[in-house]
């Protein structure tokens, strides 16, 4: 009955989703095409064994390349069907696959609409990535016979008390899986107070973890910093995938910087979202400050900020900075990967709210790889105090790639999981 009332909502809830993918539209023309698709309208793949994997957006795309070369490598006659919803996702997974992929946009999650979608696609498993959890997708996996792996999973305190609230929709989705492999114990004890079944949880760790930096990536990483440094020398300090409200905050504390510093940095500052690019750039000039935009391959001496405005380039970014803020972190977003930066061996500046990442977080935190900043004052002076001790950013950067190392071995554990799921 739960899921019924959610289906009935979801379809007077239509013409409101219509109007949102217009209005996103406005700043992004990906939200204006390819709409068949997410009404299960797709092309078919009647001749092929699909391996379905979902992933919702940029983040999980990145998180996903791993498990899908080596799905790839350890299935080689199937081939890996990659959803999201989002056009930027959409975008890194055709930049990062390319055609070694099949590609669609998931469909919504309407009965008629996976209906059609399963009916052409026909998977043979369907792999989600984190957190992405659609009742009537399960619901009509589930009745097919198609396994359901939630791969990589994390629940935070605030998104299980968001579930509980749906308790008789969530409880017979969570029935349905066939696994759950989490990250955490933290993130299984909440999927089981949902009413999972014990016996389909796994604990993995985080397989963004088991990411590799590849010879081709150091070496335009350094080909970067040696770019951006110029023939001063600049340090430089990264601010990565930056949202609305952690800008502004960023701006303060890089003057604060460069009143503090006698050589200040090139700040390297990367919003997460490209329909951004161009607010933020009036935001740095707005506020008096030089600008260069990377993807112009402008020059960079004596320029204050260097806007990131590309996409699929930040893994390099990491590489090429002397400190890093990763952002999300300063507004309750829930943070973003500091894992990248910390297998780069870059000491780590984030905010308070990391709940996106509450166990990397712990474990960075612990090892003193990572230092916590509340505000703009705190942030400068973090900064400040690194980059003027070269010593301390070797020390946190030592610390950060013995964590990422330590933790290693997620991937391999949950392709055992999809292994016994097939």
């Amino acid at each position: 009955m739960a899921r019924l009332i959610y289906s009935v909502l979801f379809y007077l809830l239509l013409p409101l989703i219509i109007l949102r993918l217009l209005f996103r539209g406005l700043k992004s023309s990906g939200y204006r095409s390819r709409w068949a698709e997410r009404f299960g309208l797709v092309a078919s793949t009647a001749d092929k064994r699909i391996i379905w994997l979902h992933a919702v957006s940029v983040g999980e795309t990145l998180a996903a390349a791993p498990l899908v070369r080596a799905l790839q490598e350890q299935y080689p006659q199937h081939r890996l069907l990659v959803t999201c919803m989002t056009p930027t996702g959409s975008e890194r997974i055709q930049a990062v696959f390319g055609d070694s992929v099949e590609h669609c946009y998931a469909p919504y999650d309407m009965p008629d609409a996976l209906s059609r979608f399963l009916a052409t696609v026909n998977p043979e498993i369907l792999i989600i990535m984190e957190t992405e959890l659609w009742p009537n997708t399960i619901a009509a996996c589930h009745k097919r016979n198609i396994p359901v792996v939630l791969a990589n999973a994390r629940l935070s305190q605030k998104s299980a008390l968001g579930y509980s609230r749906v308790k008789p929709l969530v409880k017979p989705m969570l029935e349905s899986m066939t696994a759950v492999v989490a990250q955490h114990h933290d993130d299984g004890a909440r999927f089981i107070d949902l009413g999972l079944p014990d016996s389909v949880l796994s604990i993995s760790g985080n397989i963004k973890f088991d990411l590799t930096l590849d010879a081709p990536l150091k070496q335009y990483a350094q080909q970067l910093g040696t770019q951006w440094r110029g023939a001063e020398g600049r340090l430089i300090w990264l601010a990565a995938s930056t949202h609305r409200g952690e800008d502004e905050i960023i701006l303060q504390a890089m003057s604060q910087i460069k009143a503090g510093m006698e050589v200040p940095p090139l700040l390297v500052l990367v919003p997460r979202h490209p329909e951004r690019f161009d607010q933020v750039a009036e935001l740095c000039t707005s506020a008096g400050y030089t600008l260069a935009r990377h993807s112009k391959a402008d020059a960079t001496a004596g320029v204050d900020i260097l806007l990131g405005d590309t996409m699929g380039e930040l893994m390099a970014f990491y590489g090429a900075c002397d400190i890093a803020f990763v952002g999300g972190s300063l507004v309750p977003t829930g943070g973003h990967n500091m894992i990248e930066p910390a297998a780069w061996g870059v000491p780590i500046l984030t905010g308070p709210h990391l709940f996106n990442f509450a166990e990397a977080s712990r474990l960075l935190l612990e090892a003193e790889a990572m230092q916590v900043c509340d505000n703009a004052d705190s942030l400068a002076q973090h900064c400040i105090d690194l980059l003027n001790n070269q010593q301390q950013r070797q020390t946190m950067g030592d610390a950060g790639v013995n964590v990422a190392e330590d933790n290693r071995g997620a991937l391999d554990r949950l392709l055992a999981v999809i292994a016994n799921s097939l």
